[in-house]
């Protein structure tokens, strides 16, 4: 399993995630989204991401794949904790 992380700068729920995969044995990219290739990318994501009341997505966007096929998209570590236990 690999993954795509999305962040945005002096987010502190996306700092939490990083922190929370360093302590994973997982592996993937992450993007910026202020930069535009990251704009683009996630794009390809937009039907499955969760959004707020105003329509904004929810951040950090952590897309989980296997063999290039998505999984799960998680916006919090816990989220995606219980799910790999699930998986265990």
């Amino acid at each position: 399993m690999d993954y795509l992380l999305f962040t945005y700068p002096n987010c502190d729920k996306c700092e939490a995630f990083k922190a929370y995969l360093k302590q994973t044995t997982l592996e993937g990219r992450e993007f910026n989204l202020s930069q535009k290739e990251s704009k683009l990318r996630v794009r390809e994501f937009l039907d499955r991401i969760k959004r707020d009341e105003a329509g904004a997505m929810i951040l950090p966007i952590f897309v989980l794949r296997e063999e290039e096929r998505v999984v799960g998209i998680f916006n919090d570590p816990q989220e995606l904790d219980a799910w790999l236990k699930s998986r265990a």
